[in-house]
C-alpha cells in the first residue's frame, strides 16, 4: 500500500536536505533493532552530536519515536514508517543510497 504523504516526507528528509544519507543510515539501522543515540553513533561511526541532530529532524517529521529525551533512551521507527519500509527502500533506491 502506498502512503503518498510518507513518500513526500521521506523525499524531503532524505533527498531534499543535506545529511539525507546519514538519516537514511539511521533509519536503516533502527529497522533492524531499536538503539539509543550512543549505539547508533558507534554503529555508524559518526559523532554523537551528529546522530542527535539527525534523530531530532527525523522525530520532528514523525519518522522516529522514543519514550523520552533522557540520556540512553531507546529510539524506534514510528509505526507509520515501520508499515512503510517498502516506501523507504524505494526512495533510497531512487536516491542511490545503499546499505552494507
Amino acid at each position: 500500500m502506498d502512503d503518498p504523504e510518507l513518500r513526500r516526507v521521506l523525499w524531503f528528509v532524505l533527498g531534499g536536505a543535506r545529511g539525507g544519507e546519514n538519516r537514511a543510515r539511521i533509519i536503516h539501522e533502527l529497522s533492524v533493532r531499536p538503539m539509543n543515540l550512543n549505539q547508533i553513533a558507534e554503529r555508524l561511526g559518526v559523532d554523537y552530536r551528529t546522530v542527535m541532530y539527525h534523530v531530532v529532524v527525523l522525530r520532528r517529521n514523525s519518522l522516529l519515536s522514543s519514550r523520552d529525551d533522557a540520556y540512553g533512551a531507546m529510539v524506534f521507527l514510528s509505526p507509520r514508517l515501520e508499515a512503510g519500509l517498502s516506501i523507504f527502500k524505494d526512495v533510497c533506491a531512487s536516491l542511490r543510497i545503499r546499505f552494507e
